[in-house]
């Protein structure tokens, strides 16, 4: 919703501003489809030679997250804790059940109560890949920290290729639109014989080459990839507190207080409260008994 209202307000504000100056539309109307085609078109062809395939379809996906958001709610924070609290609370009792889950997610009674988290695969990978690692031994809280680290970092580096792929563009698009607008002063001075209010209208139109390619990189592809990567990162967070959690596990410490650990590495705005979580818990503990 926001991305819609920002969008509009700088259209508004552009060329509101611009007609209540006194300035015509009619020139920019008249230039803008021959601009957009040399601009826009261009911008699309570096953004395909710069990129292969799979950047491509993936940056024109995370376009929607400037409209929908990040992905992950307060509620499902609260749901991953409450997942984690019953994948550690098995893991200590029995093991083999443990295993279980783990390796089959997609059929496990555990994840089924979490359908979203579920059909994530990212997230499930990374839960049932460390505790996968911690029933082989392999639990040194310090390593399993220092790979979940270099996981979760890989992650975000290809999350964010959309985001650095937008910019580029966004970098991009005003010289494109001054290439637009050399093109039109060739095209003026082809016709200098003409009368100045006709070389006027034709220079005009040439500027506004100029115009479109700042007001493109500046006022709409450039804050998509901005919004883009604040999106990446606010997800990031749900797999942090995944990190928290299960390395506290290493630390031997007990189910609520591993799930204490994440809830408050939690960033305030998506962290579920303390009386929310607790009644969660306690309502799982009421099921499984």
């Amino acid at each position: 919703m926001f991305g819609i209202i920002g969008i509009a307000v700088i259209f508004v504000m552009v060329f509101g501003g611009y007609m209540l100056a006194g300035g015509k539309m009619g020139i920019i109307l008249k230039a803008l489809p021959f601009e957009m085609i040399m601009i826009g078109g261009a911008a699309i062809g570096a953004f395909l030679l710069s990129n292969d395939l799979a950047s491509v379809k993936h940056a024109l996906k995370d376009i929607g997250k400037v409209f929908k958001g990040p992905k992950w709610k307060p509620a499902d924070y609260r749901d991953l804790l409450c997942l984690l609290f019953e994948l550690i609370r098995v893991a200590r009792n029995n093991p083999v059940e443990l295993e279980e889950h783990i390796e089959n997610p997609g059929t496990s009674a555990i994840f089924s109560r979490y359908p979203k988290i579920q059909k994530d695969h990212e997230t499930i990978d990374l839960i049932c890949d460390t505790l996968r690692a911690a029933s082989m031994n392999y639990d040194d809280p310090h390593q399993v920290e220092d790979v979940l680290d270099k996981r979760m970092e890989a992650s975000q580096h290809h999350a964010l290729h959309s985001s650095h792929a937008l910019q580029s563009m966004a970098d991009a698009l005003p010289a494109l639109g001054i290439v637009a607008a050399v093109l039109g002063v060739i095209k003026t001075m082809g016709s200098i014989d003409q009368p100045p209010e006709v070389l006027g209208k034709m220079i005009g139109g040439a500027l506004v080459g100029t115009f479109l390619g700042v007001f493109l990189a500046y006022g709409i592809v450039g804050p998509f990839a901005v919004r883009v990567k604040a999106v990446v990162e606010e997800d990031g967070h749900f797999h942090h507190l995944i990190r928290e959690v299960l390395v506290a596990n290493l630390h031997r410490h007990p189910p609520n207080i591993c799930i204490e650990v994440g809830r408050q590495n939690t960033p305030h705005h998506v962290r579920p409260s303390f009386q929310a979580v607790e009644e969660a818990v306690r309502s799982l503990k009421q099921d499984a008994a």
